[in-house]
């Protein structure tokens, strides 16, 4: 099983940014798979070290109370996150996404003035046995749609974050698979969006979901792949449309 702390897996994976095999446009990267307050905002990170369709990016995902999503970037939305997710959402392009690791379990993430998120990371039984299993299993299980069908239920039971899925269909069209290697719950977090302090961490009142992909009740961080089919051409123009909108 891994021994590596959240900070050495991210450090490592930067060393040596490996795409996963296949045809699909791929991704590697960690990152807060998401965060729910009990304000009823919700943030998730990403940072993808390496893409087969554009530069490396980070991204930030707001969610609040009202249920409106807005998709920060720090590249070309054509080859980022908002590529798939962003018919859901508004579109923004961003100069920076700042993140600092202050520990090895502990980040700080800035996004300018808007937002500010410290983020403290923890193992726990149910994180180390996903985490196993991810060491364990070979590449193309885990790629495979069968097993993450079958997997995202189960880590969602395990982890106890409600409804999983590693493998569906995005808002843009495009269909999924998110490969988590290594897992680590969010122990501790506090963050302040336009100078608003989004409060204690807790469930949302209903569980948040972009198209089949549902975000977790629980914090959970990441380190692992993800592979998309490729969008239609009107789903790449709506990603442009609302990006212009923003």
């Amino acid at each position: 099983m891994s021994t590596h702390t959240p900070h050495q897996a991210v450090t490592a994976l930067r060393a040596h940014p490996e795409l996963p095999g296949g045809t699909d446009e791929r991704f590697a990267g960690y990152g807060i798979m998401g965060t729910p307050f009990a304000s009823g905002h919700y943030l998730a990170l990403r940072e993808m070290v390496a893409s087969s369709i554009g530069p490396s990016y980070r991204t930030i995902w707001h969610r609040d109370p009202q249920g409106r999503w807005t998709i920060h970037t720090t590249t070309d939305p054509k080859v980022s996150c908002p590529r798939y997710f962003g018919a859901a959402a508004d579109v923004r392009r961003v100069p920076s996404i700042d993140i600092a690791w202050t520990g090895e379990s502990d980040v700080e993430v800035t996004l300018g003035d808007v937002l500010h998120w410290r983020i403290g990371l923890a193992s726990s039984p149910a994180t180390r046995i996903l985490t196993a299993m991810g060491d364990m299993m070979p590449m193309r299980a885990l790629a495979s749609r069968s097993v993450l069908t079958a997997m995202g239920p189960m880590a969602g039971a395990v982890l106890g974050t409600g409804r999983m899925r590693l493998c569906g269909r995005t808002p843009n069209g495009p269909r999924f698979r998110a490969t988590p290697l290594q897992v680590w719950r969010v122990a501790t977090t506090e963050a302040s969006h336009r100078g608003q302090d989004l409060g204690a961490p807790g469930p949302l009142d209903v569980q948040t979901a972009l198209g089949d992909f549902w975000l977790p009740q629980r914090g959970l961080f990441f380190v692992g792949h993800a592979s998309f089919t490729s969008p239609t051409p009107s789903a790449g123009d709506v990603v442009a449309a609302r990006s212009e909108m923003a």
